[in-house]
């Protein structure tokens, strides 16, 4: 997700799971590090996998589910004994979305001697702060949700370049989220759409990518507004758009502000679908739209989660949990995310004599890492990218996301 990302599937159950799994527990930023899994003995050495992530405000429903999906990751770990010798545990912390918590969230996570590895963000604004911080401590970060691909490849994507070497996500990019969706609704017959978006690295992005693709193959971009994510009204830019008339409305920014713009269209007469990236897929955007948001779209990473091949099996896991919340679109990636940072420790933690002398050999073997996950295969290229490009495109269908094309990118 995007500036979030912000990263349901088939009915209400997998678009929870999904939207889950669309791409950002307790309080992580107050509580502290929480003790998960199995009892360990006075042997054992303890390795900690942080979180930072939004476990409060508008996009807590994506964090809360990303949190409880690692706290499952790192359950099965320790009760499987999947590491001989350690225990990990879960510390949460709360960036709220916004890049100063993230760093501070960041800072206070490299300082502790036992974190090996990071899940998270969810924003792709959090992120930047946050690369730096834990890759000048040698700590792995895997996000299950930053879209944005100048995060892995430099703001020149034409000469790519990686930035930095620890970070890795288990998501595809808004490079290819925006094209696919543009692809689908020229397929779909609309030609000539208006863009809004809420000025933020996600929002802007998406729709940049978005853009360049539907009037590469023809489509008309009619009127291209923004938002200040901040107001409560969206009059102004809706009233330019609908003068424009357009047969869509393309979205970059999360459900906390689409729902509510897409609820205005339509009580302004833009009958028109709003379309939107991973950060509108939450069960939270229908219920912010209401009843109008019938054939609203989104895209969201990889295919719908309970028709993967481990699907139905996470979800299982997840329901045995006992976790308050759902795991929302970026549960199931943020699982897979945690699992790559085991997948790493595997090897890292073998023979090590301490966790902080492990960080680097934990790098090192994410980025060798491929296995078969809950969202997909999992494995990286040479950027720390997910070498995954699925994406699907969901409707709102009798009140719920339902899945209406998964695919890749057609060249």
């Amino acid at each position: 997700m995007k500036n979030s990302l912000v990263r349901a599937g088939v009915g209400v159950t997998v678009l929870a799971a999904v939207v889950g799994l669309a791409g950002c527990g307790s309080r992580g930023a107050e509580s502290g590090s929480t003790a998960t899994g199995g009892a360990a003995s006075g042997a054992k050495k303890e390795a900690v996998i942080g979180l930072i992530a939004p476990l409060s405000g508008g996009l807590s429903a994506m964090g809360l589910g990303m949190k409880n999906s690692v706290d499952l990751a790192i359950k099965q770990a320790n009760d499987n004994n999947t590491i001989p010798g350690w225990t990990l545990k879960l510390d949460a912390k709360d960036d709220e979305a916004k890049p100063e918590p993230g760093k501070n969230a960041a800072t206070a996570l490299a300082a502790n001697d036992n974190v090996v590895g990071v899940v998270g963000t969810l924003n792709s604004s959090v992120a930047g702060p946050v690369q730096p911080v834990l890759n000048g401590a040698n700590i792995a970060m895997v996000s299950p949700a930053n879209t944005n691909p100048s995060l892995t490849r430099g703001n020149d994507l034409a000469n790519p370049k990686r930035l930095y070497a620890s970070y890795f996500r288990t998501c595809t990019t808004d490079d290819v989220q925006g094209p696919f969706a543009a692809q689908y609704l020229l397929e779909k017959g609309i030609n000539s759409v208006a863009t809004i978006h809420d000025k933020k690295t996600y929002g802007q992005g998406l729709v940049e990518a978005f853009t360049k693709e539907f009037t590469a193959k023809g489509g008309k971009v009619v009127a291209a507004e923004t938002i200040n994510p901040d107001d409560a009204n969206y009059s102004a830019a809706i009233s330019k758009v609908k003068a424009a008339s357009p047969k869509a409305v393309y979205y970059g920014g999360e459900y906390p502000q689409a729902g509510p713009l897409s609820q205005q269209m339509k009580a302004a007469g833009l009958a028109v679908p709003l379309m939107g990236g991973d950060g509108i897929f939450d069960p939270q955007f229908i219920k912010l739209a209401g009843t109008g948001s019938t054939n609203d779209l989104a895209t969201s990473v990889g295919a719908p989660i309970a028709k993967m091949a481990k699907g139905q099996e996470f979800l299982d896991a997840y329901k045995k949990g006992n976790y308050k919340e759902e795991p929302s679109a970026y549960g199931a990636y943020a699982y897979d995310a945690a699992k790559a940072i085991i997948e790493g420790l595997k090897v890292s933690l073998k023979d090590a004599t301490s966790a902080k002398d492990a960080r680097k050999a934990t790098v090192e073997a994410i980025g060798k890492a491929s296995f078969d996950g809950v969202s997909g295969k999992v494995a990286f290229d040479q950027y720390g990218d997910s070498t995954t490009r699925t994406l699907t495109v969901y409707k709102v269908t009798d009140g719920a996301w339902k899945d209406d094309k998964t695919g890749e990118v057609a060249k």
